[in-house]
């Protein structure tokens, strides 16, 4: 016997996966850290008000991970497990400020801490004039 339908069943459900992606996803760490871990922001996160939208009526709230837990006894679950420890780890590492993200890029100043690379270029620029020039001009400069 062949087959008995055509193999490309799931068609155009692109926008079905799309809807999947975001739907899980949580906030991002660096939120969390500005933000909700502050002893006044973590306080007000864990005493919300009833609210019928929320699952479990938003009482059960994990600030770390920020997400809702149906029951109590769920989120006290929830604490003892690897995911939640594992974003306790990150979340401990402090965020990327701009500034940094801009350095990593190349666009950002360095303030006169690149001294090193200052010196290995003077060294490589040795063996051809173009790169000495350069380099010396650079260390001129800062």
């Amino acid at each position: 016997m062949g087959r008995q339908r055509r193999s490309r069943v799931h068609k155009a459900q692109r926008d079905v996966h799309r809807a999947a992606r975001t739907r899980v996803r949580t906030r991002d760490l660096d939120l969390i850290q500005h933000n909700d871990l502050r002893p006044e922001e973590r306080e007000k996160l864990e005493n919300q008000p009833i609210d019928e939208e929320k699952p479990g009526l938003g009482q059960h709230y994990c600030v770390e991970c920020a997400k809702y837990y149906e029951t109590d006894v769920a989120l006290k679950t929830h604490v003892k497990t690897k995911v939640h420890r594992r974003r306790l780890k990150e979340l401990r590492e402090p965020a990327y400020t701009i500034e940094e993200s801009e350095r990593a890029v190349g666009l950002g100043r360095d303030h006169g801490k690149d001294h090193m690379n200052a010196a290995i270029n003077v060294k490589v620029g040795d063996k051809s004039g173009d790169v000495a020039q350069d380099s010396k001009m650079a260390t001129e400069t800062a």
